[in-house]
């Protein structure tokens, strides 16, 4: 006989202990369990697993059907509100389950897979069942985060420096700097596959203290072997955990004692989806950016909230126009029309706008012919390491 194993999570639990006292929690989950039971037929197994957890061993009699309709089942029944010190508090529930099979050799695995798959049930607001392979997934996904760690902590990674220039005479006004790992057995590492593992796992915070630093590092040892200071700004991501966590006023500040650089020869890119998810956080850091004379560009715009309002909202310098307007732009009136309208806006607030993945010829001319200010992508230039990013420079910016 199959088996299945259903987690199920109550959704801000905490918030009725913290507002309403422990005693009336302890009540909740005695009524919550009441509920529960009325869904077991014989054979089947309830238990608390620990806080607001519970788990339903079902026998499935009837294939997996028998699951998803215990599911359904108690979905419904904590639809109902529970009556809890004079009030009626409704509380909802996130499910998870998994089925036992042949690949499944020890209990402990059977939890584990519901774990994953209320993980995932958190996230979409549905019911979810496991899927076979996921755990592997996610195993090499916390590998790849303690090798990370490591590689942060051991300097092992490095930049490269994408140019930032005008797609009319090909002047180069800066660079964006990008963080690359060469995993001593993996290889390359694509930052695609890392900087979500850094986001998720918090190392996003150090990875872009370590990318603000290296990269002002790289400015002075260009000077130095240009003679004189060169007039480029590099432009360093912020993600929207660094934004919190992370005092970037201090650490701008004792970088710029240390190595003597200027805040003019710095860019912080933000996010679109960071400034709209902490407003009031975002507009106090660009101010004080501004202050300390570093420019701000809005990073992958019309890829989050999409609305031309916010840009009089946040104090920008830069707009950086996603590449997913670019690809098909010779071809998708559509691209066109919206990049027209993100130039047309952006200059109208005197914000200036560069366009990121231009590829071909034809790109470069609908952004020149849209008066969008400053373009990159490869048809201009790779990222570069350190040492050819500034041959680069100096060939381009020649007379």
């Amino acid at each position: 006989m199959m088996l299945s194993f259903l987690k199920i999570d109550l959704i801000r639990f905490s918030r009725i202990n913290e507002s309403m006292g422990s005693v009336v929690g302890d009540e909740l989950l005695v009524s919550v369990a009441r509920r529960l039971t009325s869904v077991l037929r014989p054979g089947d197994r309830l238990g608390r697993i620990g806080g607001d957890q519970f788990g339903i061993l079902l026998s499935l009699h009837h294939g997996t059907s028998d699951v998803w309709h215990a599911a359904r089942r108690i979905k419904a029944l904590m639809s109902t509100p529970f009556n809890l010190a004079n009030l009626k508090v409704k509380v909802n529930c996130a499910i998870g389950f998994s089925l036992m099979d042949d690949r499944i050799e020890v209990s402990e695995d059977l939890l584990r897979d519901a774990q994953i798959a209320l993980k995932r049930a958190k996230e979409t607001d549905h019911v979810e069942v496991y899927n076979v392979g996921e755990a592997s997934v996610l195993q090499k996904r916390f590998s790849l985060e303690t090798d990370l760690r490591r590689a942060i902590d051991n300097g092992d990674l490095h930049l490269v420096y994408q140019p930032i220039l005008s797609p009319y005479n090909k002047k180069i006004v800066g660079f964006e700097a990008l963080a690359r790992w060469n995993h001593e057995t993996l290889g390359p590492v694509s930052p695609a596959e890392f900087i979500p593992v850094a986001e998720e796992s918090g190392l996003i915070v150090p990875l872009g203290r370590w990318a603000l630093e290296s990269s002002v590092h790289t400015q002075q040892q260009w000077d130095k072997q240009a003679g004189y200071t060169l007039p480029i700004r590099v432009s360093v991501n912020v993600s929207a955990l660094q934004l919190m966590r992370d005092n970037l006023t201090q650490l701008i500040t004792d970088i710029k004692k240390q190595t003597g650089i200027n805040g003019e020869r710095l860019t912080l890119e933000l996010t679109e989806s960071a400034l709209m998810r902490y407003p009031e956080q975002s507009i106090s850091v660009i101010n004080t950016m501004h202050e300390l004379g570093i420019k701000i560009s809005m990073d992958d715009f019309g890829t989050g909230y999409s609305s031309l309002s916010y840009l009089k909202t946040f104090p920008i310098d830069h707009l950086k126009i996603d590449r997913s307007f670019v690809t098909n732009l010779a071809e998708d009136k559509t691209a066109i029309a919206i990049t027209r309208a993100i130039t047309s806006m952006a200059s109208t607030l005197s914000i200036k706008t560069i366009v990121e993945g231009i590829e071909t010829p034809e790109q470069k001319k609908i952004i020149m012919d849209l008066g969008c200010d400053y373009a990159q992508g490869f048809y201009f230039s790779r990222p570069l390491p350190v040492d050819e990013a500034i041959a680069f420079y100096m060939a381009s910016n020649r007379n």
